[in-house]
């Protein structure tokens, strides 16, 4: 097993709230406080702890994903494996060249021109001149800027930046890679060329920690993932299992007109929930069981199904399906339930069902993100839906006529 290049190890990091202290009154208690309290004990007022005890490694090769509300730590670990800070506590370590893609265009200046900032971005990053040299041309080519390469900064677009920025962090040739939430720039087709990048680090052995709310770029990049949840110990596992527990503790609220006792994803035919990756065409069911605090006449059944990057894949409801509404009073309970064949590539979706009026005379019902699953690794090259293709060849033209004449001949040949 190769080495890690990345280790943290029982990290705490602790972080002061509040303005500076300007009276003596308040300066003498805060002083007397620091010099009696020791580091690593329960942080004194206006004090907090950002991480909690967090630990884990990252191998070359390997990518971890860091994922977390906001507020969970995830910039903070960061900072600290870029030593913009030190931990309170514990082992943070980076063994290699570190490329750090946090704020694309911060050492950027913009009375430089293009390739003058290339040259500047790349020697804070680390690089030799003869090593930018070496690759300027690929690094203007892949930004996609050209025709402005001699032109002033300030004259480009904060996409433009982005790019070039990304553009020289991306021809780093490091050991390790540290990303911090900066591959939504510019058009679709650059994100993809971002993420064939990150995929061809990832072959070349780089050890990249990810951090990301894109669950579906998560899913798509990372080999493992660790949640960090403030107050409490994070999770360290698989994509799937740790992704679905973030995904499902995300949930939306509800409408306050339904209470929902339940709702669960189970495989269908079975009492099974859904908990491990899901294979494309697997039978799933959904099951609420509702209670409503009003009456709900002429009430139909439904879900949106989105993908965790909010892309809508799925809408529908039971009337549409041909089903007949139902008259629901307040205080009736109602057991709801749909079969759906999960027809999905590789990612996270969240299922949010809802209750509806076919004639829309009262508002829709929404009952939140209720469930989530996950679509395991396929052999799919790309795309959201399964459509289960078959594929045929049929010669054409001269090969019609070709294979026929073969076989006569071979015909021929046998009878003689």
């Amino acid at each position: 097993m190769s080495e890690a290049r990345i280790v943290f190890d029982g990290v705490w990091k602790k972080f002061r709230r509040g303005e500076p202290h300007d009276s003596l009154r308040d300066l003498i208690p805060a002083m007397a406080a620091r010099l009696f309290h020791r580091s690593g004990s329960a942080p004194v007022k206006d004090e907090f702890w950002a991480l909690s005890d967090v630990s884990f490694e990252v191998r070359a090769g390997e990518t971890l994903g860091i994922i977390g509300r906001n507020g969970a730590g995830k910039s903070t670990t960061l900072k600290l494996l870029t030593r913009i800070l030190r931990p309170t506590r514990g082992r943070s370590e980076v063994r290699g060249r570190v490329g750090a893609l946090i704020e694309l265009a911060a050492g950027f200046h913009p009375d430089l021109t293009g390739r003058e900032n290339v040259f500047l971005q790349g020697a804070i990053m680390g690089m030799r001149r003869r090593e930018i040299e070496r690759h300027l041309d690929q690094i203007v080519e892949f930004a996609g800027i050209g025709d402005f390469i001699d032109t002033q900064i300030k004259r480009y677009s904060s996409g433009m930046q982005a790019r070039l920025g990304f553009s020289v962090a991306a021809h780093l040739e490091p050991d390790v890679l540290l990303i911090d939430e900066v591959l939504a720039v510019g058009d679709l087709s650059f994100q993809q060329k971002c993420y064939q990048r990150l995929r061809e680090f990832r072959r070349s052995g780089v050890a990249i920690a990810f951090v990301s709310h894109n669950m579906q770029a998560v899913s798509m990049l990372c080999d493992r993932v660790i949640y960090l949840r403030p107050g409490t110990s994070p999770i360290l596992g698989d994509v799937a299992e740790v992704v679905q527990q973030y995904v499902s503790g995300q949930n939306s609220a509800g409408d306050p007109r339904v209470a929902a006792v339940r709702c669960r994803l189970t495989h269908r035919g079975t009492s099974r929930p859904v908990s491990d990756p899901v294979t494309p065409g697997s039978w799933l069911r959904l099951e609420c069981d509702l209670t409503s605090s009003v009456a709900l006449p002429r009430m139909g059944f439904g879900m949106t199904v989105r993908r965790a990057d909010g892309l809508v894949v799925f809408e529908s409801g039971s009337t549409m399906e041909g089903h007949a509404t139902r008259d629901v009073e307040a205080g009736d309970p109602v057991r709801c339930a749909i079969e759906f064949r999960a027809n999905l590539l590789r990612g996270t979706y969240m299922v949010e069902p809802m209750l509806y009026d076919e004639r829309r005379q009262w508002p829709i019902a929404a009952l939140g993100s209720a469930v989530a699953f996950v679509i395991g690794e396929t052999t799919r090259s790309n795309g959201v839906a399964e459509l289960e293709p078959r594929y045929e060849f049929v010669p054409r033209g001269r090969g019609l006529l070709r294979d026929p004449l073969k076989r006569l001949l071979g015909a021929v040949h046998d009878r003689h």
